[in-house]
């Protein structure tokens, strides 16, 4: 979809039924009722657990040269900035690269340890991705979710690869990828199973099937 050296890549963990967040989203529980316990609850217990199993997927949501997330994936903060809120992630995010949130909210570039720098953009997806662009150089450029802001950048024809990470379980109510997505060409690239999720990669092709 590009001619770019980097790519526009989402990578994103969802339920068997497409879902990357279940019902009742809270500061406590940010994905909120997935079946799980603690911070990542049951889908992004992959990322946490069973020691090197996943380490080579880790790794590659790790390598992109800049991030975009929604304003909901930053923090549970809703309007304007009226509380210190920098992130989920402490003082050290696992990021070490820009970070671009999307917000109708203006607020100044916040640099945190570890080379993350949060900058919050307010003129839309494709302002975003065009920072992001920028600041990546030739590197990839991540769209880390929520699924509200991939399925944005889905729609607008933006993204050239999904990689989706299935944990074989339902939520059957939340916050769900593809949902008002056009009909899309998908190519698949890999698949790899391990014990709790199944890694796919798929390639977006540019002419949506008729």
């Amino acid at each position: 979809m590009t001619t770019r050296n980097g790519k526009v890549i989402v990578d994103q963990t969802i339920s068997a039924d497409g879902y990357s967040a279940g019902l009742n989203q809270s500061e406590e529980r940010p994905f909120g009722d997935d079946g799980g316990d603690g911070w990542g609850g049951r889908l992004h217990s992959w990322m946490f657990d069973f020691g090197d199993e996943n380490r080579a997927e880790v790794d590659q949501i790790g390598a992109a040269g800049a991030v975009i997330m929604g304003r909901n994936m930053f923090g549970p903060i809703r309007g304007e900035w009226d509380r210190e809120w920098n992130g989920w992630w402490g003082e050290d995010p696992p990021f070490h690269t820009p970070v671009f949130v999307l917000t109708h909210h203006a607020r100044e570039p916040q640099p945190m340890k570890g080379g993350t720098t949060f900058h919050f953009v307010t003129d839309g997806i494709e302002a975003a991705l065009a920072q992001a662009r920028a600041a990546a150089g030739d590197g990839d450029v991540s769209i880390h979710g929520g699924a509200t802001t991939i399925n944005q950048y889905l729609a607008a024809g933006l993204v050239d690869e999904l990689r989706l990470h299935i944990v074989p379980a339902t939520l059957g109510a939340g916050v769900r990828l593809f949902e008002g997505v056009p009909p899309l060409n998908l190519e698949h690239v890999t698949a790899r199973a391990a014990s709790t999720v199944l890694h796919v990669t798929y390639r977006v092709l540019v002419t949506p099937p008729q």
